[in-house]
């Protein structure tokens, strides 16, 4: 692990940002030294600069303390390693986002946990920032798609915040009380908007799914009014309309409205600017799943960034296999994999199956595209080429850590769209998805089976592998996570965690250093779930 370390330098004895231990109090009051109102109003190019601290955030090193907290991307590996999809190849003390898969130190005194809260709310702090200074009666073009993009940036904040939050039932937690007793079922977050004030924040509950619900939605609507003014997405850095009709869509499957989920989802195919990716693009060993182009909306990375100068605290170090620099190039037991009962489900004339090894003696077996003969050589069965370093480059960090992460593709709209048209008529969504996957992933493509649902799914989870979303889907539709079987590839015994139903650590536990700013929050936590489930095996 040496050779890893020599790209942080002295930043890893920095001290642990200020941020970790400050409340949503303090992360999103008011401040006075960004902007003031009439410069923004005044100004296209001042609300330019504010309104880029927003993409800026998304790649945001939030501590040097542990090096899983980089931002927005490392929040999508977080829930992808709480899935049973996405793991390492072995057993590892060296990753710093094991404790996820192992469903360990989940509860509100940790670290971990600290992340999530703050990460987010300080997010929140900067994108309520540029809502505050436009005016939306008096603003010019210009600053009001900045507003609308602003808008979509919070709503898609809070989504995620709702989602992960909000308390459902599960196997360990039934009956929906925590450990005071207190039934939490459908409580989201608290909100905490460009007009909250400190004596608010103090007191101010978690709200359930439909209020969260309505928040959402009216930023959304209001999105979609004022974001026809921007002109520019940065590099699809910020969001455009497309997006707002995704955001909708996502919003409409949460609460299970799958009827206006399947419009929306329509709407943003229609409106985005880019189509899905074709098996060349995919696959290229240079601009696959890196390149922004690609992508509805996406973080970006460049050479000046922060998280790349470091050399291993960014996305590019802990999910791409093909560097000789980061986590993945400094120990193959750190190699991403792709759950082998998973792998083997996806049908071998799908060129989606290319994106991981394929196992010796098997159809497959030297169809990957590898970045070089090293690589051909050494990684293992099930591990991911899918997302490559920044043009091909393994070896400089600067430019092979500058990478796109995506946030939305055109592709997930198609997968919400079948998805809720099955939920609305039984058949279409299957006419959907077999229209999609015979046009774009596998002309041979011929669905016999008799769970609709679960199969739309299953494809838009190998479709959206590594990119965070398959969490949400999982706690939606009540589905277990199974890594514990005869032939399983997950190394790490602590990992092999069976679930019935979902999991209870799908219900994020709100951290203490909230609830003691925030008096509202005493005893209406998340029960915690940490430890809840016996390893697969631990008694055979």
């Amino acid at each position: 692990m040496k050779k890893m370390y020599k790209y942080l330098g002295g930043s890893a004895a920095i001290a642990l940002c200020a941020l970790a231990f400050t409340s949503c109090v303090e992360e999103t009051l008011p401040q006075s030294d960004v902007a003031t109102d009439k410069i923004v109003a005044e100004s296209t190019s001042a609300t330019e600069g504010l309104a880029q601290g927003m993409p800026a955030y998304l790649v945001d090193v939030w501590s040097t303390n542990s090096h899983c907290y980089f931002g927005y991307p490392a929040e999508i590996i977080v829930r992808d390693m709480l899935t049973g999809d996405y793991t390492h190849v072995g057993e590892t003390g060296y990753s710093h986002f094991i404790s996820w898969n192992k469903n360990q130190a989940m509860g509100q005194d940790y670290m971990k946990q600290q992340f999530h809260w703050n990460y987010y709310y300080g997010f929140l702090s900067s994108v309520n920032g540029v809502i505050r200074a436009i005016d939306e009666e008096t603003a010019a073009a210009g600053p009001l798609g900045y507003l609308g993009s602003a808008l979509a940036y919070r709503a898609m904040l809070y989504l995620d915040l709702a989602r992960m939050y909000e308390f459902l039932p599960n196997d360990i937690f039934p009956d929906g009380k925590n450990s005071e007793g207190v039934d939490v079922t459908n409580l989201t977050v608290p909100i905490v908007d460009e007009n909250t004030t400190e004596v608010d924040a103090a007191n101010n509950p978690r709200v359930h799914r439909e209020e969260m619900f309505n928040f959402i939605l009216n930023d959304l609507d209001k999105a979609e009014k004022y974001i026809v003014n921007l002109t520019n997405t940065f590099g699809n850095t910020m969001p455009d309309l497309a997006c707002v009709y995704g955001l909708k869509a996502r919003l409409y499957m949460w609460v299970e409205d799958y009827a206006k989920a399947k419009e929306f989802a329509r709407k943003a195919i229609e409106a985005a600017r880019v189509a899905p990716l074709s098996e060349s693009v995919a696959l290229s060993t240079s601009t696959g799943y890196n390149n922004a182009a690609n992508f509805m909306w996406c973080a970006a990375q460049n050479s000046e960034t922060y998280a790349v100068k470091t050399g291993i605290i960014n996305w590019t170090s802990w999910v791409s296999n093909q560097t000789t620099f980061g986590y993945t190039g400094a120990s193959t037991s750190l190699y991403v994999v792709i759950d082998r009962s998973m792998y083997d489900r996806i049908s071998d004339t799908d060129w989606r199956k290319k994106q991981w090894v394929a196992p010796a003696g098997s159809a497959l077996e030297g169809m990957t595209p590898f970045m070089s003969v090293t690589d051909k050589e050494t990684m293992p069965a099930y591990a991911s080429v899918k997302f490559r370093p920044n043009a091909g480059d393994g070896e400089d960090y600067l430019v092979g850590a500058s990478s796109a992460v995506p946030l939305m593709r055109v592709e997930e709209m198609y997968f919400i769209e079948a998805e809720a048209a099955e939920h609305v008529s039984a058949g279409s969504g299957i006419y959907l998805l077999t229209s999609f996957m015979k046009q774009h992933r596998d002309p041979a493509y011929n669905y016999m089976g008799t769970d609709a649902i679960d199969e739309i799914v299953f494809q838009k989870r190998v479709e959206l592998w590594g990119e965070g979303h398959t969490f949400f889907d999982i706690k939606r539709l009540d589905m277990s996570v199974t890594r514990g079987y005869e032939g399983t590839n997950w190394q790490d015994s602590q990992t092999i965690l069976n679930t019935n139903g979902r999991p209870a650590w799908t219900n994020f536990v709100i951290v203490k250093t909230e609830s003691a700013n925030n008096t509202a929050l005493v005893n209406h936590n998340n029960p915690d779930p940490s430890d809840a489930y016996t390893p697969w095996g631990a008694n055979k």
